[in-house]
C-alpha cells in the first residue's frame, strides 16, 4: 500500500515538473505561433482603444477572437491609457507582446520590447475640424435619401451582410443613404485593413506628380542593384506583379503575420526575399509589398520628419479626411499595406476622390490620368489593376468578367480588406458604396450582391 502511495505521489510530482517545465518554456522561448497571436491582440486592441476609443474587452472578445483560432481565445490584455500602451500574452504572462501608441500616427507594435524608441516616431500636427452643419463631403450634415427603395435595402440584413458596422452611398457627389451597427456611429474611426494598399497608391501618385518618383524607375532598394532584383521597377510593385516571394497566408505564422507582428522593421523584411518569378510576369498579391512602397515615398521625400506629416499634408487634408490614421511600424514605415483608421464618411471620400479622377475641390493632386492607370488591368492579372485596386469584387478576384457577368456596370472597381471592408466605385454611376464591418470570408458574404441592388434602385 505505502508502495502505491509513493509512486502515486511520484507520478503526481513528475506531472507537476512537466507542467512547470512546459510553461517555463512557453515564458522563455515561446513559440512564434504564440507571439503572432499576442502581437495581433495588443495591436488591435490599442488602435481600438487609442484611435477609436472603444472598449478594450469588448475588442478582444469580438475582433481579436474573430479569426476564430482557439490560440486566440487564451489571449488576455492589460491597457495602460497613461503610458498609451497595451500589452497581451496567452494567459496574460506567455509570449507577451506590447504596442504603443504615439502622436498623430496611431498605434504600433513593438515586438523586440523597445517601447521607448517606438514611442518617438510622432507626429504633432493636429488635424482641422470638419463642419457638422455643412453638407458633406465640405462637411459632416447629411441629407439622406428617404426613398423607401433604398431604405429597404439597407435594412436587409442579407444584403448589408453580418457584423456591418457602416454603409455610406454617395450619389452624384452627396451622401444619399447611411447605415451603421450597433456601437458604431459616423463618427466611429473604422479599420480598411487591405483598402489601405489603394490610400498608400494614391500617396504614391503625389509623389509622382512632384517628380520624386516616377512608375519605370528600377533598381529600388540599394541590395535590389547587385542581383536580379534589379530589374523591378516601380510599376511591377504597384501591380503586385515584383516576382518576390511573399506568403499572404494568415492562418498561422506566414510571411505577412511574420511581418505584422514580429519584425520590427518590415519594410526591411519584405525587402530581404529572393525572386521566385520573372518581374512583371507573374501576379502576387504580397502586402510586403505595400510596406515597401511606404519605404520608398518616403525614401523619396528625404526627410523622415515631413515623410510622417506627408499623408496627412498631401492627401488627407485636402480631401477633408481629418479622422484619417495611416499608422506607422516601429520603424517610423507606413503600414501601407494594412492600418488606416477613417470614419466612414472619410472612406467615402477618398472613394469620390477616385470616381473623380484624383481631383478634389478643382485642385489635381494626383496626376492626371493617374486614377484611370491605377484601374488598368495588370499585365500579369485581368482582375487587378496597375494601382493597387480589385477590377473584381470578393469571391470573384480568379473570374475576369464576373462582375458584368452579375449586373454590375462594366467600369466598377473595387477596394477590398479582411473581413469585409470594401469601397465600390462606379463612374457610369456617379456612384460610390462603403462597406465596412466584421465579416470573415467564411461567412461568404458578397457586397456585389448590395452593390447591384442600390445601382439599380439609384439608376
Amino acid at each position: 500500500m505505502r508502495i502505491g502511495v509513493k509512486i502515486v505521489k511520484w507520478l503526481l510530482g513528475l506531472a507537476v515538473l512537466a507542467v512547470a517545465a512546459l510553461f517555463a518554456w512557453l515564458y522563455v522561448a515561446p513559440p512564434e505561433l504564440i507571439r503572432v497571436g499576442s502581437g495581433y491582440s495588443a495591436k488591435i486592441v490599442c488602435s481600438n482603444v487609442f484611435i477609436a476609443g472603444r472598449d478594450p474587452y469588448e475588442v478582444l472578445a469580438v475582433d481579436v477572437q474573430a479569426p476564430g483560432h482557439p490560440l486566440l481565445r487564451l489571449m488576455r490584455i492589460s491597457v495602460d491609457k497613461n503610458r498609451g500602451t497595451v500589452s497581451a500574452g496567452l494567459l496574460g504572462f506567455l509570449g507577451k507582446s506590447v504596442a504603443v501608441a504615439r502622436d498623430g500616427l496611431g498605434c504600433a507594435s513593438v515586438p523586440d520590447g523597445d517601447v521607448g524608441k517606438a514611442r518617438r516616431t510622432t507626429v504633432h500636427a493636429q488635424p482641422a475640424a470638419t463642419s457638422q452643419d455643412t453638407l458633406w463631403p465640405e462637411g459632416e450634415r447629411v441629407d439622406a435619401s428617404q426613398d423607401p427603395v433604398v431604405a429597404k435595402l439597407l435594412d436587409d440584413a442579407a444584403l448589408i451582410g453580418s457584423g456591418m458596422r457602416a454603409i455610406v452611398v454617395v450619389k452624384n457627389g452627396r451622401i444619399v443613404a447611411e447605415r451603421y451597427g450597433d456601437g458604431f456611429s459616423a463618427k466611429t474611426p473604422l479599420l480598411g485593413w487591405s483598402m489601405t494598399k489603394t490610400v498608400n497608391a494614391a500617396i504614391v501618385g503625389t509623389l509622382i506628380k512632384d517628380g520624386k518618383m516616377a512608375a519605370d524607375n528600377k533598381g529600388l532598394f540599394a541590395p535590389w542593384k547587385k542581383d536580379d532584383r534589379a530589374a523591378i521597377s516601380l510599376a511591377d510593385m504597384m501591380s503586385m506583379s515584383s516576382g518576390l516571394e511573399f506568403n499572404e497566408y494568415y492562418g498561422d505564422v506566414a510571411d505577412v503575420t511574420r511581418m505584422l507582428y514580429l519584425e520590427p522593421d518590415m519594410a526591411g523584411f519584405a525587402q530581404s526575399k529572393p525572386l521566385t518569378g520573372e518581374a512583371g510576369k507573374v501576379f502576387s498579391y504580397s502586402s510586403g509589398t505595400a510596406v515597401m512602397l511606404s519605404r520608398l515615398w518616403q525614401d523619396a521625400i528625404g526627410d523622415k520628419a515631413k515623410a510622417l506629416t506627408w499623408p496627412r499634408t498631401a492627401l488627407f487634408e485636402p480631401l477633408g479626411m481629418h479622422s484619417a490614421v495611416l499608422e506607422t511600424d516601429e520603424q517610423g514605415t507606413f503600414v501601407g499595406s494594412s492600418y488606416l483608421y477613417a470614419t466612414a464618411h472619410d472612406w467615402a471620400r477618398f472613394g469620390q476622390f477616385l470616381l473623380q479622377g484624383g481631383v478634389w475641390n478643382g485642385n489635381q493632386i494626383l496626376p492626371a490620368g493617374f486614377v484611370d492607370w491605377m484601374r488598368e488591368p495588370a499585365s500579369a492579372s485581368k482582375v487587378y489593376g496597375m494601382g493597387q485596386v480589385w477590377i473584381e469584387a470578393p469571391g470573384d478576384e480568379e473570374k475576369p468578367g464576373a462582375g458584368v457577368a452579375a449586373g454590375l456596370p462594366k467600369d466598377t472597381y473595387w477596394m477590398e480588406g479582411h473581413d469585409g471592408q470594401t469601397v465600390a466605385v462606379i463612374p457610369s454611376e456617379q456612384l460610390v458604396i462603403v462597406r465596412l464591418g466584421l465579416t470573415p470570408a467564411k461567412l461568404g458574404y458578397r457586397p456585389q450582391t448590395m452593390v447591384g441592388a442600390l445601382v439599380k434602385a439609384l439608376h
